[in-house]
């Protein structure tokens, strides 16, 4: 099974909208990066401005190609609109 990456992130005070938009923006492209197989947007109910990405890779060494790639692109975007650093969560399934 392909590996579950949780990426959560936390907006600045009214800001998620906001951050949805730019996830909008960039996500096609996230999508399209090889060893992406799927994303999805998920917004906390009880926190607005918590927004948390359940991405599935072919591998964690994709993933993590990918984000160099983010980090080479430079956008600074998303950096400025959170609160501190998005969690990242890397999970495998089990059998239980």
């Amino acid at each position: 099974m392909s590996p579950l990456v949780l990426f959560e992130a936390d907006a600045l005070a009214g800001r998620g909208e906001d951050l949805i938009a730019l996830l909008e923006e960039v996500l096609p492209d996230t999508r399209a990066y090889d060893g992406c197989e799927s994303v999805t947007v998920h917004r906390d109910q009880d926190a607005p401005d918590r927004l948390v990405l359940l991405e599935r890779w072919t591998s964690r060494s994709k993933y993590e190609e990918y984000l160099e790639w983010r980090a080479e692109r430079g956008d600074p975007r998303l950096a400025a609109m959170l609160t501190r650093p998005p969690a990242i969560r890397h999970l495998e399934e089990v059998d239980a």
